[in-house]
């Protein structure tokens, strides 16, 4: 007599709970029940955008790295070059933790945006997640929009932890008026919104998910060394200067120091001006061609699988 032996269960992953969530919701079959209609593509966005939200927090090395690298490198840098009251610029200068806190929120976006879904993705790639979530009723721009959403949230929650420390712990002067913060507003949407979709097309880069850390880890190193985040942009080689005017992180440091600092800061800039329309333009343009590189390059699977 022989015997059958049932096939083993399948234990949900992370990914498959992602698909189940967003695709067999009581709540969504009844909604639908009626009409056979699949949720909507806003509806199906926000419960994606929820649920990257939370696998992001679950990744408690991650979570630490994004949120307190920059916090804990404002607090060194406005210790150890703040000692006796020194400052930037010609007297009475700008204290140091005041000039540095906008380039330590260029990179809290930097982090948030471009490295965090660089590597993330780079990962689910490589453990098939992305193909799964593929063969689901799921739309594609719902993967996207949901990156995105949870892209924003993660950034905006870095800004008042950056901020508040700066304020309370360092004694940093925030901005006063409407136009400084309207300023931040759109440095901030477009460093943010660049940064994601930049991050989307350089996940196809790394071959594997092991090796994304060492590939996207030392160009995010780099471009804070030469973008005036970690020195005074002036005081840089100027060859150093034009190699960072390719990139966008310099172009977002420099639009947040015309939101923090004063405006006699102005002069201290290479170019004596805030080049507000340099600025936007330059992070339109890496929004726009991460896009079509992301449309053009992005794979749902492994290049091992064909």
């Amino acid at each position: 007599m022989s015997t059958t032996t049932p096939p083993p269960e399948h234990t949900a992953g992370p990914t498959d709970r992602s698909t189940a969530e967003l695709t067999t919701r009581p709540t969504d079959r009844r909604a639908s029940a009626g009409t056979g209609a699949l949720p909507s593509l806003a509806r199906v966005s926000w419960a994606r955008t929820v649920l990257e939200l939370r696998q992001f927090f679950r990744e408690r090395d991650a979570v630490v790295f994004i949120f307190a690298y920059p916090l804990i490198m404002l607090a060194i840098f406005a210790t150890v070059f703040g000692q006796g009251g020194a400052t930037v610029g010609p007297e009475p200068g700008i204290p140091f933790a005041q000039y540095f806190l906008p380039g330590m929120v260029a990179t809290g976006v930097m982090l948030s945006s471009f490295q965090n879904l660089a590597l993330s993705i780079a990962v689910e790639r490589d453990e098939g997640g992305l193909k799964r979530l593929r063969g689901t009723p799921m739309p594609p721009a719902a993967y996207f929009l949901g990156k995105m959403g949870s892209v924003l949230l993660t950034s905006a929650i870095q800004m008042v932890l950056l901020i508040g420390l700066g304020s309370l712990a360092f004694g940093i002067d925030l901005p006063s008026t409407a136009d400084r913060w309207l300023t931040f507003a759109w440095v901030f949407v477009l460093g943010t919104a660049a940064g994601a979709v930049c991050g989307v097309a350089f996940s196809s880069v790394p071959r594997s998910g092991r090796s994304a850390s060492a590939v996207v880890t030392p160009i995010v190193l780099v471009l804070q060394f030469i973008s005036g985040v970690f020195f005074v942009f002036n005081d840089l080689p100027t060859w150093m200067q034009r190699v960072a005017e390719v990139f966008p992180l310099k172009w977002l440091a420099q639009g947040m120091r015309s939101v923090f600092l004063p405006e006699e800061a102005e002069a201290f800039e290479v170019s004596g001006s805030w080049q507000h329309e340099a600025t936007a333009a330059v992070l339109v343009a890496y929004l726009v061609v991460g896009l079509v590189l992301g449309v053009r390059t992005f794979r749902w699977q492994r290049r091992d699988d064909g």
